[in-house]
């Protein structure tokens, strides 16, 4: 998993980066078939405190391409949000790949 970690108007310190780390872990617990993670960070210049701190994330699995974006005035508990938006994005992914269908049993005669 090539994993990409970027901030816009902040500065992503080990400490953040390390956090995001640890929660993109349950995304590939969950669907271990991730190709590619990419994360924004990002500060936006708005009047009021709240909804400031804003995550995106991309995700590239293996038959699909998934978005997610959160805000909060908290940066971390955005990225708590995000991976919580993602995390049921994978897992409704990996629900539609596995084949639901069972084949009709023989009639014994």
């Amino acid at each position: 998993m090539n994993l990409t970690i970027s901030g816009h108007h902040l500065e992503v310190t080990p400490a953040l980066r390390s956090y995001v780390t640890t929660k993109l872990d349950r995304i590939t617990r969950h669907f271990d078939q991730v190709v590619d993670v990419k994360v924004l960070l990002s500060v936006e210049k708005q009047k009021e405190k709240e909804l400031r701190q804003r995550a995106e994330c991309n995700i590239h699995v293996k038959g699909s391409d998934m978005f997610a974006e959160s805000t909060h005035e908290d940066l971390y508990a955005a990225v708590d949000e995000l991976v919580d938006k993602l995390d049921r994005q994978v897992v409704r992914h990996k629900d539609r790949l596995q084949n639901h269908h069972h084949e009709a049993a023989k009639r014994l005669m």
